[in-house]
């Protein structure tokens, strides 16, 4: 009797042309989930009868209490090697074996750049314009060289962000509770004297940490008010790391230039969410990692690992 997969959120219904599922087909059934399951009762009438799930980076939560509800489910294959939103250790206590894929950086980092300068020439303001018959120009972009980008995080997706930036002629600088100013100078970019400095000072603020008790909410009303009005706030990161509240009133009030957000507090976002009518914001639905290279690595390996779990040797297992 064949197992059963399941592809949970696969929005744009590409799992299985991603990857070569073949190998597999004497031995699973594949079914692709291309919607989000709203609550976890849906969720469990939808999977409670697979053997195996494939999730992608953190769409979906597993915490002990799903797992309690999924006594057929053996292995959890999520894309990535950290993931915050599975109950690592439940898994395990249930008999659940969790696998991770590699990831790239690169797209994330193109995102980044690609909210930036969207927000930084009125791209979509131009854009749509020009196709409704609208004026022809009616903003006056903010320029890139000589400005300040200030980088909330030099990890490996930061450093690529800061690298860009200074190819673009900007002065970057960055600030992290750790960093040192040897990972500053290896990277080429300044150490700032302090979080405050970083944000009032500079012209555009990208925030590229890792969520954790020192970074959740680290930007609420105190920090924003401490953007320059002209300054503007790029996260592709996680929503936590922002108070949303604060920056919808920051928006609201005009007190900074504008926002480019990847990452909210709701995903998929509400229709009547707040921050889908938020002027001055740039969004795009978590894209940050959505790209045809990361895709086809993260459906190969899952491909990867399915099989050697069913051959007794699991691969790149995180618990």
């Amino acid at each position: 009797m064949k197992l059963r997969c399941a592809v949970l959120d696969d929005y744009q219904n590409v799992a299985t042309s991603m990857a070569n599922w073949t190998p597999l087909a004497g031995e699973l059934d594949v079914v692709s989930f291309t919607g989000h399951f709203a609550t976890e009762d849906e969720l469990v009438r939808a999977i409670e009868s697979f053997d195996v799930v494939v999730t992608l980076r953190e769409r979906v939560r597993f915490p002990a209490a799903l797992f309690e509800r999924l006594p057929r489910l053996r292995l959890l294959v999520a894309s990535g090697m950290r993931n915050a939103s599975i109950d690592m250790d439940a898994a395990r206590e249930h008999g659940v074996t969790v696998c991770g894929t590699a990831s790239s950086s690169t797209p994330p980092v193109e995102l980044t750049w690609a909210l930036l300068l969207g927000l930084a020439r009125g791209l979509v303001t131009e854009s749509t314009a020009l196709r409704g018959g609208g004026p022809w120009q009616s903003t006056v972009g903010a320029d890139l060289a000589g400005r300040r980008l200030g980088l909330l995080g030099l990890g490996k997706i930061g450093s690529l962000v800061a690298r860009v930036g200074l190819a673009f002629g900007m002065e970057v600088t960055a600030w992290s509770s750790n960093l040192t100013k040897e990972r500053a100078d290896e990277v080429g970019v300044e150490l700032a004297a302090g979080l405050d400095e970083l944000l009032a000072t500079s012209d555009f603020v990208s925030v590229h940490l890792a969520l954790g008790d020192r970074s959740r909410g680290l930007l609420g009303t105190a920090e924003l008010a401490l953007m320059k009005p002209t300054a503007y706030l790029v996260n592709t990161s996680r929503a936590a790391i922002v108070d949303q509240d604060a920056l919808l009133a920051a928006l609201r009030e005009g007190r900074i230039a504008g926002a480019g957000l990847d990452v909210f507090d709701q995903e998929p976002l509400p229709a009547d969410h707040p921050m889908r009518s938020a002027p001055r914001l740039l969004a795009t639905p978590h894209l940050g990692y959505v790209s045809e290279g990361n895709y086809r690595t993260y459906f190969t390996h899952a491909v990867e690992d399915i099989q050697a779990y069913l051959a007794g040797t699991p691969l790149r297992r995180l618990n």
